[in-house]
C-alpha cells in the first residue's frame, strides 16, 4: 500500500509529527507502525504516570544547556518550537498544563492518559492509520520512494519518518542504509553503592545536595534520594547523563563526593564552631544541622563516633571529621541501576548527517528523524520529551 508519510515508531515524536502533518494537510495519507502492542509507552509511565510533558524553560539558550548531546543542534529548532509552544498546543487541544516548583510541566489532571487519549483521538479524527505489533524488518529506497517491509506486509511512501527511540534494530537498519550510528550507552541511571552511612535508609532524601565524580570535572546539584541499592534522585540522574560515556568506559566503577547539605566545607566548620560556643550542652546526636533528615544525621554522628558527645566537648579533629561527612563524603560506586521502561541512551544516528532545519537526512531525500533515535539526550525533568516534540514539529513543517 502507498502512503504520503509513514512514521516508524508509535511514541511521542512519531505521533506528534503525524498529527502535525495531518492537521496542516488533511489530504495526506499517513500510517504509523509500531513494533509492540502498546502505543506511547514512555508517555504512559513518564513522571510516575503523570507525564512530564516538558520543562518550563522559555529561553532556547538556557534550554540547550540541559542536553549533554545535541545542544548545538537543537538551538535553532528551539527558537521555532519550545515548551511554551507545546503547552499552547496542548491547551488548544483541551489539555491544560501546570508548572511545578522545580519547573517540570504536567497535565493539570496529573494523568498521562490525558495526553495519550488526546493523541489517539486526533489520529482517529485525522484518519491517521495505526498498526501495532508491526515491526519493520527492512527499509529500502526504491525509485524515489521509501519502502518498509514488515513480517506480513510491504508499504510504500514518499516520506519516511523514523522515530523509534533507543532501538538497536532500527539503528542497524539505518546503519545499513549508510548512516553513521554512534554506539549507544546508557544514560539517566542510578548509582549502586554499599556504604554504612546510607545503610538502612531507603526512601530518605535531601533537598539540595551536591555530587561530583572524582577525576572528572563534573558536578551536579539537586534532590538526592537514598535507595535500596544506593543513590538516585535528580542530582544523580543529571550527573549520569553528563558523564554517560566516561562512566561506561570506567565500567561503572568510580568514586563520588557527596555534599549532603549543599553548604561549603568552610561554612560548615564555622557553623559547628558557633554551635560549640552557643549550645555547648546539646548533644550532637539530637541536634541535626541544616535540616538533615534525622536518621541520616544519626548515621553521620555514629560514623564520626560522636554519639555520646556534646558540642562543648567536640575537638578540632572531630569537627573536621563531621564536616567531611556532611559535605566531602567519599563513596565508592560499584555499578548502576536502570529503570528498564524509562531507558534512555546516549548514542544513535550521528547528528552531523541530519539537517536540523528540516530534520531530513543529509544522505537520503525524504528520510526524516525525530526524538531519541538520534544522538540526542537530556537530563531528567521533561527535556527529552521537549526534544521529541520539537524535532517532530520541525520534521512536519518540512514534510508538508
Amino acid at each position: 500500500m502507498a502512503y504520503d508519510l509513514i512514521v516508524v515508531g508509535g511514541g511521542a515524536a512519531g505521533f506528534f509529527c503525524a498529527i502535525q502533518c495531518a492537521e496542516r494537510n488533511p489530504k495526506l495519507k499517513i500510517l504509523i507502525v509500531e513494533k509492540s502492542r502498546e502505543l506511547l509507552s514512555k508517555v504512559r509511565i513518564s513522571g510516575g504516570g503523570r507525564c512530564n510533558v516538558t520543562h518550563a524553560c522559555f529561553d532556547p539558550s538556557e534550554m540547550v544547556a540541559r542536553y549533554p548531546r545535541g545542544n548545538k543542534e537543537l538551538l535553532g529548532p528551539f527558537h521555532r518550537f519550545l515548551c511554551g509552544d507545546m503547552m499552547g498546543w496542548l491547551s488548544d487541544h483541551g489539555i491544560e498544563t501546570k508548572i511545578e516548583e522545580d519547573g517540570r510541566v504536567f497535565p493539570e489532571s496529573n494523568k498521562s492518559s490525558a495526553i495519550i487519549n488526546c493523541f489517539i483521538d486526533l489520529c482517529r479524527k485525522c484518519n491517521i492509520e495505526i498498526k501495532t505489533s508491526c515491526g519493520v524488518e527492512q527499509i529500502k529506497s526504491i525509485s524515489g520512494k521509501w519502502q518498509i517491509q514488515t513480517s506480513t506486509e510491504v508499504f510504500d511512501s514518499k516520506h519516511l519518518l523514523v522515530a523509534t527511540g533507543s532501538s538497536p534494530a532500527t539503528w542497524k537498519m539505518i546503519g545499513k542504509l549508510g548512516h553513521r550510528i554512534i554506539a549507544p550507552v546508557p544514560s539517566l541511571f542510578t548509582f549502586n553503592i554499599k556504604n554504612s552511612l546510607i545503610e538502612g535508609l531507603p526512601g530518605i532524601s535531601v533537598p539540595n545536595a551536591e555530587v561530583s565524580i572524582s577525576g572528572l570535572k563534573l558536578e551536579e546539584s539537586g534532590p538526592l534520594l537514598i535507595t535500596h541499592w544506593g543513590l538516585s534522585g535528580p542530582a544523580i540522574l543529571k550527573l549520569s547523563a553528563w558523564a554517560a560515556r566516561e562512566l561506561f568506559d570506567l565500567k561503572y566503577q568510580f568514586s563520588i563526593e557527596v555534599n549532603w547539605v549543599g553548604v561549603d566545607y568552610a561554612t560548615v566548620l564555622e557553623e559547628i564552631q558557633s554551635l560549640k560556643q552557643a549550645h555547648g550542652k546539646k548533644t550532637l546526636l539530637n541536634h541535626q544541622m541544616y535540616q538533615t533528615p534525622k536518621r541520616l544525621w544519626h548515621n553521620m554522628i555514629y560514623a564520626a563516633k560522636l554519639e555520646q558527645t556534646n558540642f562543648a566537648s567536640i575537638n578540632s579533629k572531630q569537627i573536621e571529621t563531621l564536616a567531611t561527612l556532611m559535605c566531602r563524603c567519599q563513596m565508592e560506586v560499584k555499578g548502576k541501576s536502570t529503570f528498564k521502561d524509562e531507558f534512555v541512551t546516549c548514542g544513535g544516528i550521528d547528528t552531523k548527517e541530519i539537517n536540523f532545519k528540516s530534520m531530513e537526512s543529509k544522505l537520503f531525500p525524504n528520510l526524516y528523524f525525530a526524538g531519541e533515535v538520534m544522538n540526542i539526550d537530556a537530563v531528567t525533568g521533561g527535556f527529552n520529551f521537549q526534544a521529541a516534540w520539537t524535532t517532530a514539529f520541525i520534521a512536519a513543517e518540512a514534510i508538508i
